[in-house]
């Protein structure tokens, strides 16, 4: 598996969900990894980021709302959203920053 997201689903405004995300070695390994997310109309975006040592940075429109973490010893990234809108409606991915190939995205729909 190179980029595997996944844990989207459909949500009422104001709720919350997990995305996880499972990368090869190869592309986790000491990079900075982020969530990207692609919503009809926009151009895709970083709304989250973290180092290999854990340093985070976020997007004006999450800020607050959206915290990602990553386990290093497992490959895997993760991105808690709470207080979800209908305009964080979108499909979300993970990449490293940079991004290189993209993998499988999750869809997240926020109901107003």
């Amino acid at each position: 598996v190179q980029l595997q997201a996944s844990g989207g689903g459909l949500v009422q405004a104001g709720g919350s969900l997990i995305l996880s995300c499972a990368a090869s070695g190869s592309i986790f390994s000491r990079n900075t990894m982020g969530w990207y997310r692609l919503a009809p109309g926009n151009q895709r975006e970083l709304v989250a980021s973290i180092t290999s040592g854990g340093n985070t940075n976020y997007a004006d429109s999450v800020k607050g709302r959206f915290t990602i973490s990553r386990d290093n010893a497992k490959y895997m990234v993760f991105l808690l959203m709470n207080n979800l809108k209908p305009e964080d409606t979108a499909v979300y991915y993970c990449n490293k920053v940079p991004p290189s190939k993209w993998g499988q995205g999750t869809l997240v729909t926020v109901s107003s």
